[in-house]
């Protein structure tokens, strides 16, 4: 049983901070999303948007070497330093930052390549391929610089400030939006004006994740002399394995749009693409909760609390659930609205595929707290390998299904809530328990709240759009607000129990209690 007094102490001062952070960092990616995709389809046009998403996608497969390094990196930085071994962390940080520098450069022919050939690829407008291929090469600039940076982001990671990581983030963020306003304030509105924002952004960002780094860890210092190709060969070898797994990944959240695009053309990757955006701000939402309990569960490890890493897990997981129940079911139910005062009522019709996208996210987000369990025990291999056979299964429904049944894309929905759902209900859970050595259904049994949760809310929200009047701004978000405080309180009162209501009320900031109590006591003298 987890220690609530002892060890979930130590993080109860940091884990408060990292979760306000992870809210308002979300805030800020909904409320430039929800800004950006009317805008640039009302001054680029549909088609011209749907090559955004394009772009930026295309990043994910050109991320897998340093992602999966950086993970391989943040296991052995965050052991060593948490065991205080600074010299071995010194090896570990300086291999990783000169090793990940040598792929950035061996990268840089094959981004100008993707760059220069992307409007032969994809379907793109002629009058529109000079200005695509800018923007693919602003938007892969950007991602190497932000690759590099993330070396010395590490050791944010390692000591769980990931409330500093966040900030870094919501600046690259606000810099490049309100860059890309001026822009075409400026001038006028280009894709290639697009790529640039984002590559002064990650410059931006880049300077400053390695002063914030330096601060909070100055035992770290960049000294070539410290690469060492052994040590390379061990964070390659974990690295590998994660590798094959993002690829899979990568089979499952990038390869729609694709698919879209070479089947049906610009014009209908655009629509998908403003579906997407839902798809993908939720999945942020997630990785961020989820990112929270990486450092802590990786850090048990190094201590050897292997009961700790079990009872945090299974509680994240129904954490997670009831979590994003919430915002799935209400973007669900209230489909039709978001879509017609966001970008317009056309866009109505893209409410089911609002549903398609969306719901079984519920399953396959709650699960992502778990693969910290496999990249703790350096149990990798086998994920990676299933992750990408079935990455492989739901390119091949991709293709199959719109061309047998007419859906249309909506067949590339379909063949992505298929396997990813298969994976992650059946597959993922298994693993973890296996690794951990509890009971197999132990995750599955956690994941269960949280889908009956988000579709209670999806159904309930469903109803209200359909008896009330939420044609306007102001009335969909109180009833959102209203189902909102409807769901907190009956998951309080009868969807956890005292264990789960303890560990919540640990993550309430000590000063913010002294001050809700002494604000309680005032009012109770007042009424005397």
């Amino acid at each position: 049983m987890l220690n609530l007094t002892g060890n979930q102490e130590s993080f109860s001062k940091q884990l408060p901070k990292n979760l306000i952070s992870n809210f308002i960092y979300f805030l800020m990616n909904v409320a430039v999303g929800i800004f950006l995709v009317p805008y640039f389809i009302d001054n680029l046009g549909v088609a011209a948007y749907g090559i955004i998403p394009l772009a930026t996608s295309m990043t994910g497969y050109v991320n897998l070497v340093m992602q999966s390094l950086n993970t391989s990196v943040s296991r052995y930085l965050t052991i060593d330093l948490q065991k205080q071994d600074f010299q071995k962390a010194n090896k570990t940080f300086n291999t990783a930052l000169f090793g990940i520098l040598g792929i950035i450069l061996l990268t840089i022919p094959l981004i100008l390549l993707l760059s220069y050939y992307s409007p032969i690829f994809f379907d793109i407008p002629e009058n529109q391929k000079k200005e695509a291929s800018l923007l693919f090469l602003g938007v892969f600039g950007a991602f190497l610089i932000r690759a590099w940076g993330s070396s010395f982001g590490v050791s944010l990671f390692a000591y769980n400030r990931l409330d500093i990581q966040n900030a870094v983030n919501g600046l690259n963020l606000i810099v490049q939006t309100l860059l890309i306003i001026l822009f075409f304030i400026l001038f006028s509105p280009k894709l290639s004006y697009i790529g640039l924002a984002y590559f002064l952004g990650a410059s931006i960002a880049f300077i400053l994740t390695v002063f914030v780094s330096k601060k909070i860890n100055p035992n770290l210092k960049v000294n070539i002399n410290d690469f060492n190709r052994s040590q390379l060969k061990n964070l390659m070898g974990t690295g590998s394995w994660i590798i094959i797994n993002q690829i899979g990944a990568l089979l499952f959240t990038q390869i729609d749009l694709i698919v879209v695009n070479k089947l049906f053309g610009i014009a209908a990757g655009g629509e998908y693409s403003i579906v997407l955006v839902w798809s993908t701000v939720l999945r942020s939402i997630a990785g961020m909760l989820a990112g929270v309990l990486t450092p802590i569960i990786l850090t048990y490890y190094a201590k050897q609390k292997f009961d700790d890493i079990t009872t945090i897990s299974q509680r994240a997981v129904k954490f997670m659930g009831l979590a994003m129940a919430l915002p799935i079911g209400c973007i669900c139910g209230f489909a039709p609205q978001i879509l017609s005062l966001w970008v317009g009522s056309e866009f109505i019709k893209l409410a089911p595929l609002m549903w398609l996208l969306l719901m079984h996210l519920v399953i396959n987000l709650s699960v992502l707290s778990l693969f910290s369990i496999n990249v703790s025990y350096d149990k990798v291999r086998i994920p990676g390998l299933v992750t990408l056979m079935t990455g492989l299964g739901n390119l091949l429904l991709a293709i199959i299904i719109p061309s047998i049944t007419g859906l249309g894309y909506y067949g590339v929905g379909v063949a992505g809530a298929i396997m990813l759902t298969a994976k992650n209900s059946v597959f993922t859970p298994w693993y973890a328990a296996r690794v951990l050595g509890i009971p197999k259904k132990t995750f599955v049994v956690s994941m269960v709240p949280g889908t009956i949760a988000a579709l209670m809310v999806a159904g309930i929200a469903s109803l209200v759009n359909y008896y009330m009047n939420t044609s306007t701004l102001i009335s969909l978000a109180i009833y959102c607000s209203l189902i909102s405080l409807i769901y907190l309180y009956s998951i309080w009162m009868i969807g956890l129990d005292e264990f789960e209501k303890k560990f919540i009320k640990l993550q309430i900031p000590n000063n913010l209690i002294s001050k809700l109590k002494h604000k309680t006591d005032l009012q109770g003298l007042q009424d005397e």
